[in-house]
């Protein structure tokens, strides 16, 4: 008799409207987690880099990048949400809270808000939000997400579909600006640039210029830091016998190395808010190259020292951005194109 203690993760039938779904393995960051970070995207913002300048502006250290952050809360909803997911179709509503510091403890719990059957009747697209925590309680992030999950039966019964309304943007109000934050010592020319959230423009379009090649083990040691058991990202024996023939890079690893690339031209862009947004609009593949470009979608005073921007980021692959791939008149993606994310940042102002 087969053993029942092995799981084989969810499929769509077995999502249900306000199902609250506890993920395993709560994770403490450590200083490695920081290293190797930097290692697999050569992120350069200061205030996450140096612990004397995050300190001058009043953090007690230099906090996680937020996007580790999203990568670990991320990785524990995995086996229970997406072990099995088609695809991962988009974010809304993000909000990052209290920052990460190396030494804290990270768990994620997850609320399903919302289930839909596609017209095949073969798959669905589920609806979570979830909310990591730190070891005191404190929300570190919350976002929702959405999935396009099997069925394990296509006879089996599916509850009657619930979409929910999706905000367009965070709002100001429930933007979390960290403690203590003072930026009268903030150092311009230890940060990288002289362009603060006054020399903006909105509108304004931003060729990030560089580009980064994936190599096959870079993005297979990302998924395993990260925890994220997805087997598209994995499993080169399954992968064969599937659309494309081989593994999936992870989403959230394009979304890095994004933004690693948009520190050139967004240097002082020090700390992200947000997820308004976005979408993984194609795969990509070991052995393709990113480029980066951001638009400036507005601008939010939030002190006289403190503003706020923004911005869409879209990554291609194979392709340089200085001519802004985008979409066409008739709304489909410029082929290279393979993310397009709406967020907010916090960044100096000349207060």
């Amino acid at each position: 008799m087969p053993s029942t203690k092995t799981k084989t993760g969810n499929f769509f039938e077995d999502f249900r409207p306000g199902q609250t779904i506890v993920h395993a393995t709560p994770r403490t960051v450590t200083e490695g987690d920081v290293s190797l970070h930097t290692a697999l995207y050569g992120s350069r913002f200061a205030v996450q880099s140096s612990r004397a300048l995050a300190q001058a502006i009043g953090l007690p250290a230099a906090p996680i990048d937020d996007w580790a952050v999203f990568h670990i809360v991320f990785g524990k909803t995995v086996p229970d949400i997406s072990l099995n997911a088609i695809a991962n179709l988009g974010y809304a509503d993000g909000r990052f809270g209290v920052p990460v510091y190396p030494g804290d403890t990270l768990s994620t719990v997850s609320e399903v808000i919302g289930v839909r059957e596609t017209a095949k009747g073969d798959s669905g697209v589920v609806y979570v939000r979830s909310t990591g925590s730190n070891q005191r309680g404190e929300v570190v992030l919350s976002y929702i997400r959405w999935v396009l999950v099997p069925k394990r039966n296509r006879a089996a019964p599916t509850p009657a579909p619930v979409v929910p309304v999706l905000p367009e943007a965070v709002r100001v109000e429930d933007i979390a600006v960290p403690s203590g934050l003072d930026l009268a010592a903030y150092d311009t020319a230890l940060a990288g640039s002289e362009a603060l959230w006054d020399d903006y423009e909105t509108g304004e379009r931003l060729d990030h210029i560089d580009g980064v090649t994936i190599e096959e083990a870079e993005h297979m040691l990302a998924t395993r830091l990260w925890q994220n058991t997805a087997r598209v990202h994995f499993n080169q024996h399954a992968a064969k016998d599937g659309r494309f023939g081989r593994r999936l890079i992870y989403g959230g690893h394009i979304i890095s190395i994004a933004r690693a690339l948009s520190f050139n031209g967004l240097a002082n862009a020090f700390k992200v808010v947000a997820l308004n947004g976005g979408r993984h609009v194609a795969p990509a593949f070991a052995g393709d190259t990113i480029y980066a470009w951001s638009e400036i979608v507005t601008k939010l005073p939030l002190r006289a020292d403190l503003g706020a921007l923004r911005i869409r980021t879209v990554a291609a692959k194979d392709h340089s951005c200085a001519d802004f791939p985008d979409q066409g008149a008739d709304g489909k993606a410029h082929p290279a194109v393979l993310l397009d994310l709406d967020y907010t940042v916090l960044i100096p102002r000349r207060g």
